[in-house]
Parts: structure tokens; C-alpha cells; sequence
């Protein structure tokens, strides 16, 4: 059997979580849960093509937010 995120011929989606984290998931499974769909379906280069245009900051939004001051207290 086949690795389902490594199909060049399978239809992805790229979703994004809480902590603005993307990651490339086969559109024919279903989505988990604390992750939202943000592109596709599509093919996936142009799923990685979006996580790499959108996701330029690979750090949780937490600490993002804890680094700048502005995290919840």
C-alpha cells in the first residue's frame, strides 16, 4: 500500500488549526478534529504551493503572541 500523503495523483486539502499550523491532507479522508479546511481540493503541488505562499511563519500562533506581548493571561 501506498503512502496517501505522497500520491501525486490524489486530491488534497490543506487545512489550518488553531495555532495557524497548515498541513496537506488527503481530501477523500475526513477532517480531524481542531482542523479547518483553507484550500482544495486540488492536486497537491498546488496544495504545497499554498502552505508554502501562506504558512511563512512555522511557530504556533501562541508563542507568536507570548513573544510580542500579546498573550492571554
Amino acid at each position: 500500500m501506498s503512502n496517501p500523503f505522497e500520491n501525486d495523483q490524489a486530491s488534497y486539502t490543506v487545512l489550518r488549526n488553531e495555532q495557524l499550523q497548515h498541513s496537506l491532507w488527503p481530501a477523500a479522508q475526513p477532517v480531524p478534529a481542531g482542523w479547518t479546511p483553507v484550500h482544495g481540493p486540488d492536486g497537491r503541488q498546488n496544495c504545497l504551493d499554498y502552505v508554502e505562499r501562506n504558512w511563512t511563519d512555522m511557530r504556533p500562533a501562541s508563542l507568536v503572541a507570548a513573544l510580542s506581548g500579546n498573550a492571554p493571561r
